[in-house]
Formats: structure tokens, C-alpha cells, sequence
């Protein structure tokens, strides 16, 4: 073990980029407290660490410190600073090097700077980034022409007809909810077919409508109350359907697999369920595919291996559009498209050519059959993984779901002491749901690069329990 700890701090020092050395540079300029408040034992803990936490008097600690002040506290944030990225891995501006199993919560599928990408965002960026929708781009159209062409293709959304481009997966879900309102409202109206339904341990926002959709009391309750007429049922609970959804209900909300959730995946006999029974009171269904769509389930929809008759009249979807830079959209079919009139919604900067110019060339690589195999074949080697650990800590390990990259390990107890000493040996691993460490890392990363960090893993597991 120390040897291979070693190499990966070798590795680490010998791979650091000229601009992430001179940021590095910089910042140790920044004062710092006195060394005397480090204790012989912290000096001895970390001295026995790959990749100890920056500590207090660190470069990490100072920058923070100088910037938290002007910042809103919306997150809690673990020390490191991370300012390099290069495929599977990340360095912080201490120059230490960690492999990333979250990929910037399944958004990074093609890696960190991927040098394909980065040359067209330095090319649009040179052309034209920004002209409004006031006026034609050739991109917004030649990605929505895609994005379906590609989702027929599929298998998955049967019907898909039209795209709508937006900036992010809360922005997505938006508009997937103001269609459905629309849609139910042309239907009926009166405005009696307003409600919403979603299910317990669902993720699908924090703007307002989406939050509201949301069934998370921590999230919910500090902005109270929410918008009226959501209801809120239990995955998978196919009896519950029929009083669930009714001839009031506008929208259903579905997530195929729950990642924020804890990976909990929807079976195909509910998913199929929930389809026919929106169709019998014309309700509008939405899978949220935000987290489990663009293949990382092995297809490029989630769904996609579902009969026609289980397939959505809307996918949402974000995160791996933009490999980091920010985009969404809504795919709709005819029934809902029709809907739609000029003026009934919009964006500033949805469908701007560099956003759209970039998810387009990603769209492109995500569908390619070859990475499709590759991320079931990569799937299995987690889960061969994971049974490792389930019979080495039987009282630890419960269960392991999801589908290719997607996937959670179900604990016995918190994980946070397991996610800083995967840290602090060179590993980034997040959690979701209750006690569930989740897995969602580039759909490129290397059978090796899984192996050594179930590895890593395994060791940080080995050091909570002594």
C-alpha cells in the first residue's frame, strides 16, 4: 500500500500544469495563521496520509477565508481547493492529485477538460457566443434536431418531436412543469387540472416549481409554502396509482433511477404503470433523466428499453449536456409541442451558440455504441467491486443499486467518515439518499482507474473501523 501511495504522489508532483503550479504560486502568498497551531498529533496524522485535508495555516484554508465572507453560504464544502482537472482526475492548489468518482455529479462523463471540447469552446467562444433568441443560430436548431434524431434512434421516447434549450436541469424541470400547466389548462379550462405529482426521496430542483416538486422537508420548509396542488406518492407502489393520479393531476414527475435519492431505481412494471395511467386521465408524464440520462445507464435514455407504451411525453435533461458547461433541455412530443405558443415561455441565454455548438459534439460521442458497451462493461467491474467489500464488511455493506454508472452502495451507518478518508488517500466519493455512497464518475474513466479506487476505497473503509 505504501508504495502505490507513493507513486500516486509522485505521479501527482510530476503531472501539475504550469497555470495550476502558478495559481498554486500565488495563493501561498496569501497570509496565513502561525504553524504553532498545528499539534504534534495533527503533524503525525497527516504525515501518515496521502492526501491529508489541508489543514488551517494552509494556502487552501487562507483562500478560503479571504473569499467565504463575500460569498452567500449555500454549501458546506469539504477544505481542498481544487483548481486543475485532466480526465478521471483533479488537483487541488496544494498540488495533491485525486481520482473522482462523482465527475461534478454526473456531469463530467467525458472527463475533466476533455481536449476536444475545450478546442470548441475556444473556437465558438472566437465566433459567436451570445445573440439572443431574438434572432436564428445555426446550433440551437442542429442540437434540438439531435438530440431527437438521436433519442428515436435510441429506442427511447417514441414520439419525441421538439426540444426546448434552456441553461440547467432546475430550468429543464421549469419548463417541463409550465408545458404540462399548459397543456392541462388548454384541456380543461377551468384550471381544476392543476396538480402535480412526484414521489418520496425525488430530486428536481431548488427554483420554486420544481422545489415544490421536490418532497425533501429540508429543502422545503425554509421557503414555505410551496406551489399549490402537489401531491406526492411512493415509488414503485403501483396500487397507489389510481388514487394518486386523477383527472385533476396536470404533471407526474418521475426520476427511472433516483440519484440524489439513493440511487433507487423504478421498476420497468411501475415505470409501464404510471404510463398508462397518466394516459387514461391525460395527464402529462415527465422523466427527469437530469442524473440517469445521456448513457450512463448504458443507453442514452434511462427508459429506453421500455415498450413504447411506458415511454414519457416529456425528458428533461442537463448535467452531462454540457460536460461542464452549463445547458439543459426539454424534449416533447407532438401533444405537448402543439401546446406551445409564442410567448408562453423563454430564455435569456438558452440555446446560445457556444453552449449549443459544445453539447452538440457531446451528444455525438455520448450515443456512440462503443462507450454505451463501455459503461455497462464498467458497471459490472463496480459491482464485482462492491461484493468485495459486502463480503469483507457484511455488517456495513446492505446493498448495492442502480444501473452502469449510476449506482449506490447501501451502508449501516453514516458514510461521511468513509467519504474524508477516501479523501484523504486520494479518492472523491459523494453520498446521496440516507447512508448511501453514490457512484456516478466519467462514462470514460479506465477499468484500471475503478479498480484502483475500489482499492482506495477499501482502505478508507479498513481505517474507520479501527
Amino acid at each position: 500500500m505504501a508504495f502505490r501511495t507513493s507513486l500516486r504522489l509522485v505521479a501527482a508532483a510530476r503531472s501539475v500544469r504550469p497555470a495550476a503550479a502558478r495559481f498554486y504560486s500565488q495563493a501561498t502568498t496569501v497570509p496565513t495563521s502561525s504553524a504553532s497551531s498545528v499539534t504534534p498529533a495533527q503533524i503525525q496524522r497527516d504525515a501518515a496520509l496521502p492526501n491529508p485535508d489541508p489543514a488551517e495555516d494552509s494556502a487552501s484554508a487562507a483562500l478560503v477565508r479571504e473569499h467565504a465572507p463575500y460569498m452567500v453560504a449555500t454549501y458546506a464544502r469539504p477544505p481542498p481547493v481544487f483548481v486543475k482537472g485532466e480526465g478521471s482526475y483533479l488537483w487541488d492548489i496544494e498540488n495533491k492529485k485525486y481520482l473522482d468518482f462523482t465527475a461534478g455529479i454526473a456531469v463530467n462523463s467525458l472527463g475533466h477538460c476533455d481536449p476536444e471540447i475545450s478546442t470548441l469552446i475556444a473556437q465558438q467562444a472566437k465566433t459567436l457566443m451570445h445573440a439572443s433568441n431574438l434572432y436564428y443560430n445555426p446550433w440551437t436548431g442542429t442540437l434540438s434536431k439531435l438530440l431527437i434524431e438521436q433519442t428515436l434512434a435510441s429506442g427511447g421516447m417514441h414520439d419525441a418531436t421538439a426540444a426546448f434549450i434552456c441553461n440547467s436541469g432546475s430550468e429543464a424541470n421549469e419548463a417541463a412543469i409550465k408545458f404540462a400547466r399548459k397543456a392541462a389548462k388548454t384541456a380543461d379550462p377551468s384550471g381544476a387540472k392543476h396538480e402535480i405529482v412526484s414521489f418520496r426521496n425525488a430530486f428536481h430542483g431548488r427554483t420554486m416549481g420544481a422545489l415544490s416538486a421536490t418532497p425533501n422537508p429540508k429543502y422545503q420548509a425554509p421557503f414555505a409554502p410551496m406551489l399549490p396542488g402537489c401531491r406526492v406518492g411512493d415509488l414503485n407502489d403501483i396500487p397507489s396509482l389510481s388514487s394518486l393520479i386523477t383527472p385533476s393531476t396536470a404533471a407526474v414527475l418521475v426520476e427511472p433511477i433516483q440519484g440524489e435519492g439513493g440511487v433507487q431505481v423504478a421498476s420497468d412494471a411501475f415505470l409501464t404503470a404510471l404510463a398508462q395511467r397518466c394516459r387514461a386521465v391525460g395527464a402529462t408524464l415527465i422523466h427527469d433523466e437530469i442524473q440517469c440520462g445521456l448513457s450512463r445507464t448504458g443507453r442514452l435514455w434511462a427508459h429506453a428499453h421500455l415498450p413504447a407504451e411506458a415511454h414519457p411525453d416529456v425528458v428533461t435533461t442537463a448535467k452531462a449536456l454540457g460536460n461542464g458547461f452549463p445547458i439543459g433541455a426539454a424534449l416533447v412530443n407532438a401533444r405537448v409541442a402543439g401546446m406551445i405558443k409564442v410567448g408562453d415561455h423563454g430564455t435569456t441565454f438558452g440555446g446560445n451558440p457556444l453552449a449549443c455548438r459544445v453539447a452538440v459534439r457531446i451528444v455525438e460521442r455520448l450515443a456512440e455504441k462503443g462507450l454505451q458497451e463501455g459503461v455497462v462493461r464498467k458497471g459490472e467491474v463496480f459491482r464485482q467491486g462492491f461484493e468485495r467489500l459486502r463480503g469483507r464488511f457484511p455488517g456495513l455493506v446492505s446493498e448495492v443499486r442502480g444501473r452502469g454508472l449510476i449506482l449506490g452502495l447501501q451502508l449501516s451507518e453514516d458514510p461521511a467518515g468513509i467519504v474524508r478518508a477516501a479523501r484523504e488517500r486520494g479518492l472523491l466519493v459523494i453520498t446521496a439518499g440516507t447512508n448511501t455512497l453514490r457512484f456516478v464518475p466519467s462514462l470514460v474513466m479506465s477499468e484500471e482507474e475503478i479498480r484502483e479506487g475500489l482499492g482506495i476505497l477499501e482502505e478508507a473503509i479498513v481505517a474507520t473501523r479501527q
